[in-house]
């Protein structure tokens, strides 16, 4: 066999396993789009995972409806992924609002229900009060399910009417904001994000700095970089063992955003250790001799000299620990836990994007929903690596004119 054809031979196997690559990577991205990306909505955004009940007390308030009534069903705001009309919507004057009766098939359960449909903007429901007397406001799509303590899901349109004409002039509606989205699981994502890079840049940092600049080649570093291999080689799973262990339990954290953060940080060590060394290397050695020949201090070369001129490789690093964060579940599961809320502060539990997508498609095998999450996965992820790349192009001192 001529070289020629050897040559032909290996380039086609390394175009074929080009193309296998970019086709898996198409394909998994591709089924998460095709999949996911009919829920994908403003709602899904910014609505959070579960339903909120609550007393709503509303002023009796004539208020003219400005539409056609014809118009009402194309003015509707409901949610349609869960919820499909069930007949026409009826207005109701004193309230200035219509409401409708729709199919509910969310989370495998299957009912009827009466939700606002549409909303004038002159409608005491826009300044209602609730039981504490803080204001607050009933939108469209919110689900109605008593007035005055009279349950009204089984009722009729007019009879709901009715029931509220005859009511006094502020009625107590019990009214329930519809879940379905995932906005608490963004914020604590974003939340276990900076949290655990706050915790482990700098210590990784300081731990490259010190076995590229000050420590002397022999067993300690050798240990110390043997160590921090076996570190990026253990299952997560081991990592929230011992973040559970230690954490939750040893310290007594709970199940929170401090325990997951820190278990996290852990994991992201040897990542920033390793890839900040690199960087660190790279820096030619004529900077760190120029700047002592000025009569720099070696922490000062390091610090004003080195660090600075390092800043692509150590971006490098915070991206790797972006991507790792945010694809990190089974850690956070033992650590952080699985509520859909956004923590009020560091010992309380919260669920990210990954998390919430294992129990959406384990607890209730929705995979639609877990590829709608995909997608915003994905979509922060990219978010983020181009603001981690813009402020490294700031920082990048070595490379400015």
């Amino acid at each position: 066999m001529s070289r020629k054809v050897k040559d032909n031979c290996v380039k086609g196997i390394i175009y074929a396993a080009t193309a296998i690559t970019l086709g898996i990577l198409l394909f998994i991205i591709g089924f998460i789009f095709v999949k996911g990306i009919g829920m994908v909505d403003w709602n899904f955004i910014t609505r959070d995972f579960n339903d909120k009940v609550g007393y709503q007390m509303a002023e009796k308030k004539e208020v003219p409806l400005s539409i056609n009534e014809a118009d009402l069903l194309s003015k509707s705001d409901y949610y349609k992924k869960y919820e499909t009309p069930d007949g026409e919507p009826l207005y109701i004057e004193s309230l200035g609002a219509a409401i409708m009766k729709v199919d509910y098939s969310k989370r495998n359960e299957q009912h009827k229900q009466v939700v606002f449909s549409y909303i004038e903007k002159d409608s005491s429901l826009n300044a209602t009060k609730d039981t504490t007397g803080k204001g607050t406001a009933v939108k469209t799509d919110y689900v109605l399910e008593s007035v005055d303590g009279t349950d009204v899901t089984d009722l009729s349109l007019q009879e709901i009417a009715q029931l509220i004409d005859d009511g006094g002039s502020t009625l107590k509606l019990k009214v329930v904001n519809p879940g379905g989205g995932i906005f608490s699981n963004i914020i604590t994502t974003l939340y276990m994000v900076f949290l655990s890079l706050i915790i482990a840049l700098p210590i990784g940092i300081l731990a490259a700095i010190y076995m590229t600049e000050y420590a002397k080649p022999g067993r300690l570093v050798n240990a110390i970089r043997f160590a921090t291999e076996c570190l990026s080689g253990i299952p997560s799973i081991i990592f929230g063992l011992f973040g559970m262990a230690f954490f939750v339990v040893a310290l007594k954290f709970q199940i929170s955003l401090l325990s997951g953060s820190l278990t996290v940080a852990i994991i992201l060590l040897p990542v920033i250790i390793r890839s900040t060394e690199e960087a660190l290397k790279t820096v030619p050695i004529s900077y760190r001799e120029g700047s002592l020949a000025l009569g720099a201090t070696k922490l000062q070369t390091v610090f004003k000299v080195v660090l600075p001129s390092a800043v692509p490789g150590i971006v490098t690093a915070v991206l790797l620990s972006i991507g790792r964060v945010i694809g990190e579940s089974a850690a956070l599961l033992l650590t952080a836990g699985t509520v859909a809320q956004i923590p009020g502060t560091l010992f309380s539990p919260g669920s990210t994007l990954t998390v919430q997508a294992y129990y959406v498609a384990k607890e209730e095998g929705n995979i639609e929903l877990a590829c709608a999450i995909g997608i915003v996965i994905v979509l922060i992820v990219i978010v983020l690596n181009i603001l981690s790349r813009l402020a490294a192009d700031k920082l990048d001192v070595a490379h400015k004119k």
